[in-house]
Formats: structure tokens, C-alpha cells, sequence
């Protein structure tokens, strides 16, 4: 700890701030003025650090009627209670907010201590620690108000801030470019492959507007199948063949003995959330198969039905999640077919009321793909490949990005490294 910086306790420098009961009828309206923010907004990926959108919104004359007292900008919310409180996800809000009753919210008191500062303070905090009760933790006002912290002058609070906030700045830029990528690439497919707009635009004399060597790829009619219309000499296929869905093991099989030689265990959590310190770990005796690596494609067939390449590190595939690839298709094909079908695996999982939703191998054979000859594949593979290729590089810049701030935020948060020597350290990893 540094030896000029102030010993403080959370009381001191904030106020706490209860949240509100939400109201059924609030539900779904996002005509209001103010975002009304429960525990599961703080999932949604454009939330990592800073409450950008939510689920609900509410008027000012709705939140007068709760009796609700918004929070300010650079308050920080969390969950108070159950499971949501372990995971201990904090967001910075960056409007007027209100919180519902399961959450609280913590405003900093800018004359003592700068609002970036104060985010990136309170994510060292573990609150499981000093929550109440066991079976449904949950944290109290004067528990939380009584943490203890080192305080340095304002002026170095905001450097420590300037440092960590750009770059999570970076991540966030690169989670919208990422999803910008994913959304060309996702366009193009579904524009070649599903509802062939090439091929009508030709059958019907117009120029379907691609490069000649494209627009080759797509004959100048459509035939009926007993599948529906597909371009003339391409085939239709189960998506089970185009692919081969590898199902994962039951890992409690191969513990690790050596927690520092050993693999995480990808679960449908980790692919949601990715890997932290409380995901489960194997030993790397696992078969070579059902280990992942960096830019697989993953499929959760129950549960939450996820699909997304994996940029996590290696790692044990744990059973009810598919590693899906293929011998003869490129891996932005078959993917992107997954993700075709999603929706519709989704609504069959959610359709099994009396057990956890789920799909089975009989569903993968039902859903069909459209395949154009693999000359043709090639070619059109030159122009969504590299979105894909360069997505998955994006999020394993982040990932990186992530591990740097990861590693400075504790040293910086206590004063062990000051801020002359972090920023050395960026100029020469960055």
C-alpha cells in the first residue's frame, strides 16, 4: 500500500441506495425517459462496465408513483441478494437510473473520491464475503459501508481511472466492432444462402450486383424440392451431415489433481461468461478431442441454447455442450448454419416444459442446409471467411486486453504500482 494514500472506509466516501419493487405493468416499455435496471440487464454485453441499455424503461411520472429517488451518473450498481450477489457483476450507470429492490446502488462523493475511481475500487471487493445468511445471501447497508479502502489524492485517482477506463474503452470498442462483423457476415449468408437474392435477382434479369466471379456462384433459377426452392445444382443437406456435433464429457471423470496443470471446464456458464476463477477445472488426461482451443465453434444443445466461437484459452468441453466442425466444410459455413437455426432449436428447447429444454441428435437432422458446389463455396467463402477470421481476432485482442487490465486494476487500486510505471508498461505491450 502506498504510503501517502489515506486508509477510508466505503461509508465515508459514498451513499447507498436501496432499489425499487418493479411493477408487472412496467414491463417491455420503452417509451420512458429512464432505464429501470433489473439483475438480468447486467448480462447483456453492452453493459460490461457502464449500463448502456435495459430491458425496461419508465417515465418520470412512473417513477414518482414507485417513490423511486433515481441514481445519479457514475453511481455504481449491484445485485444485494442470491446467486446474482455471488457472481458480484458491478456496472457504472451513465444516466439518471433506477434500480429494482434486488439491487443497490452506491454514489460517490466527488469531492472525496473520483467516480472512475470509485467503479474500479469496488470491483476488487468480493460482497459474497460479507453477505448475510447461506441459503439466500444478502448484503445490508452497514456491512458494505464498513470496507475499508486506500484513498490517494484526487488528481492520481483520476490517472488510475484514465489508465483502466481506456482499456476497457478498447474492449468495448472491439465488442461493437465484433458485432458489427458478425452482423455482415450473418447478412451475406443469409442473403446467398437462404433466400438465394442473387439467384431471384438474376431469374428475374437483373443484376445481382456482386463481383463476376461471385455471381457466378448463383445459377439463374430456382428448382422445388421436397425441401422447398434451392438454387439449380446445389444440394440440400441435414445440417448433421454438413457437420460433426461432438458432445462433451461428464469431466468429474478426470479431476485435476494439479490445479496449475490443469484445464478449465467450458460448461454452458463459461460460454456465456467465459472462464473466471470460480469455473471448474479437469486434468489435461482429457482426450485430445474434447479439448477446445481458441476458435472452435461451440454449441450448447440444452439450457440456454448458446452458439459462439470460443476465444477463451484451452479448455475441458464439459457434456451438453457440442464442438462442432467439419472434414469437408469450412468452419464459417457450418457455423453459420448453427446460427440459422438457432431460433428455431431455442423454441423447441423452451417447448419441454416438465424438464430442462433441450434439442437431440433427431433435431439436427431435421434441420436442413443448402450447399453449393465447393468450387462455388470457395468463392463466396472469400468474402465471409474474413469477417469471421477477423472477429475472432478482435475478441482475442480483448481477451488480452482484459488480462492486462485484470493485472493492473489490484496493483493500481492498492498503490503497489504507481502510475508512471503503468503507463511504461502499456507503451510496451500495446
Amino acid at each position: 500500500m502506498a504510503g501517502d494514500w489515506n486508509e477510508v472506509t466505503l461509508g465515508e466516501i459514498s451513499d447507498f441506495r436501496a432499489g425499487s419493487v418493479f411493477k408487472p405493468s412496467h414491463q417491455g416499455n420503452a417509451d420512458g425517459e429512464i432505464p429501470f435496471i433489473k439483475v438480468s440487464d447486467m448480462n447483456l454485453p453492452e453493459n460490461a462496465v457502464r449500463i448502456l441499455s435495459a430491458n425496461n424503461w419508465v417515465s418520470k411520472a412512473v417513477a414518482r408513483d414507485l417513490r423511486a429517488k433515481p441514481l445519479p451518473p457514475g453511481a455504481v450498481v449491484f445485485a444485494k441478494i442470491g446467486e446474482a450477489l455471488r457472481q458480484n457483476r458491478l456496472r457504472q450507470v451513465v444516466r439518471d437510473t433506477i434500480v429494482d429492490n434486488n439491487m443497490m446502488g452506491a454514489i460517490p462523493r466527488r469531492d472525496r473520491v473520483d467516480e472512475g475511481f470509485f467503479y474500479y475500487t469496488l470491483s476488487q471487493f468480493d460482497f459474497a464475503e460479507i453477505a448475510q445468511g447461506t441459503a439466500l445471501p444478502y448484503l445490508t447497508v452497514s456491512s458494505i459501508s464498513n470496507l475499508k479502502l486506500s484513498l490517494p489524492e484526487l488528481h492520481e485517482q483520476r490517472a488510475i481511472a484514465h489508465i483502466l477506463s481506456s482499456l476497457d474503452n478498447k474492449i468495448e470498442l472491439n465488442r461493437r466492432m465484433s458485432a458489427t462483423l458478425e452482423t455482415m457476415a450473418r447478412s451475406h449468408f443469409k442473403a446467398w444462402f437462404v433466400y438465394f437474392a442473387p439467384v431471384r435477382a438474376k431469374a428475374e434479369g437483373h443484376d445481382p450486383g456482386l463481383p463476376p466471379h461471385l455471381a457466378s456462384v448463383f445459377p439463374d433459377r430456382l428448382i422445388v424440392t421436397e425441401h422447398g426452392e434451392v438454387p439449380e445444382g446445389w444440394e440440400v443437406k441435414p445440417l448433421s451431415e454438413i457437420a460433426e456435433f461432438l458432445n462433451g464429457l461428464a469431466l468429474q471423470k478426470y479431476p485435476a489433481t494439479d490445479p496449475a496443470d490443469s484445464l478449465p471446464v467450458i460448461k454452458i456458464a463459461e460460454l456465456r461468461n467465459g472462464v473466471t476463477a470460480k469455473s471448474d477445472r479437469a486434468s489435461r488426461d482429457v482426450p485430445d478431442k474434447y479439448i477446445v482451443r481458441d476458435g472452435d465453434f461451440l454449441f450448447s444443445w440444452s439450457g440456454s441454447l448458446l452458439a459462439k466461437f470460443w476465444t477463451e484459452g484451452d479448455g475441458a468441453l464439459n457434456q451438453h455442450l457440442f464442438k462442432v466442425s467439419s472434414d469437408r466444410y469450412p468452419t464459417w459455413f457450418i457455423a453459420e448454419w448453427v446460427q440459422v437455426h438457432l431460433e428455431e432449436f431455442q423454441n423447441i428447447a423452451a417447448s419441454k416444459a416438465t424438464t430442462m429444454g433441450h434439442i437431440q441428435r433427431g433435431h439436427l437432422n431435421a434441420a436442413m442446409t443448402n450447399c453449393p458446389p465447393n468450387s462455388g463455396l470457395a468463392d463466396l467463402g472469400s468474402v465471409i471467411s474474413p469477417l469471421v477470421e477477423r472477429r475472432i481476432q478482435i475478441d482475442l485482442e480483448s481477451r488480452t486486453l482484459a488480462a492486462i487490465r485484470d493485472t493492473l486494476l489490484p496493483k493500481l487500486i492498492s498503490g503497489d504500482l504507481r502510475v508512471k510505471d503503468a503507463e511504461t508498461y502499456l507503451d510496451r505491450v500495446l
